[in-house]
């Protein structure tokens, strides 16, 4: 059932059948309204400038588009970055430090999964989580950071930063809830677009695979993985992003499929490794081709 909803609402999104241009079409005063009422937000903003060099990486759609990497990616090349984001799926509120420049102060359920994946592939950086960027960006700058990466903050026009937007493809163009688009690239603003194969690359390597095994993910739109997956898999499980997995459903899932290990992605591992599961590993990363920032 939750396979199902998932690639519904990603095929509704990015790939939509007949049927569901329809509803999309029927939908579009709603539309309409919602990009009004984003465009009034934008334009009734004005940016505060915080003394720090500030870079926003994200994108226009909904549904993941490879920024955790991209943002890994280029922190790796700063000397004190901190990476501030919300936090999505965390049990947590307000601000929470999750890394400083020493070690990681949390677990994955204070943190969030994007979150963790940070401290983990940053050992030089610090990582914020806050439903509000402007304190973190202060605390980063009182622990002596240099520059502020901030995750998915495009709509933060309140902040003065240079926005970086990963283009997503899709065939619906429309905004909320007629397509997948939370706001537009408004004409005013001064954005860098970058698109994958010209701007950057991914490469993936996979660890301790095994003779059979069960993809499982909580990413969004999970079938962007297709392209990268091994021959030996056995079966794909799709769950909700941000998902939090039970042990035992995922020993379930290991049965029932006579897997040999469950292939994750790396925002999943960071919630599972500690179940004490056999896991395989899809490890993603991004080469960006040209100095961006």
């Amino acid at each position: 059932m939750k396979k199902t909803v998932v690639l519904w609402v990603e095929k509704y999104f990015y790939n939509p059948s007949l049927l569901q241009k329809f509803l999309s079409y029927f939908l579009l005063p709603l539309s309409w309204l919602y990009c009004f009422i984003m465009y009034l937000r934008y334009k009734l903003k004005t940016p505060q400038d915080f003394g720090i060099k500030i870079i926003s990486v994200g994108n226009l759609t909904v549904g993941g588009s490879g920024k955790t990497p991209l943002v890994t990616a280029l922190a790796k090349k700063e000397k004190d970055p901190a990476i501030i984001l919300r936090g999505y799926g965390r049990v947590s509120r307000g601000l929470v430090i999750v890394k400083d420049k020493t070690e990681i102060l949390c677990d994955v359920a204070t943190s969030g999964d994007e979150a963790m994946i940070y401290a983990k592939k940053l050992p030089h950086a610090t990582v914020i989580v806050s439903e509000d960027r402007k304190p973190a960006i202060i605390k980063a700058k009182e622990l002596g950071c240099d520059i502020v990466f901030l995750d998915d903050a495009y709509s933060k026009h309140d902040i003065k930063k240079r926005d970086i937007i990963i283009d997503v493809a899709t065939k619906n163009g429309f905004c909320l809830p007629s397509g997948p688009y939370r706001e537009r690239l408004w004409s005013s603003k001064e954005v860098k677009v970058l698109r994958e194969d010209v701007d950057f690359s991914r490469e993936v390597t996979l660890v301790d695979a095994t003779a059979k095994m069960s993809l499982v993910t909580a990413i969004a739109r999970p079938q962007r993985l297709d392209r990268y997956l091994p021959d030996n898999i056995v079966a794909k499980h799709y769950f909700p992003d941000h998902y939090s997995f039970s042990k035992e459903e995922l020993k379930k899932i290991l049965a029932q499929d006579g897997a040999t290990s469950l292939l994750v992605t790396y925002k999943d591992y960071v919630k599972i490794e500690h179940f004490g599961l056999k896991l395989s590993l899809l490890d993603l990363e991004v080469k960006v081709k040209a100095d961006i920032i």
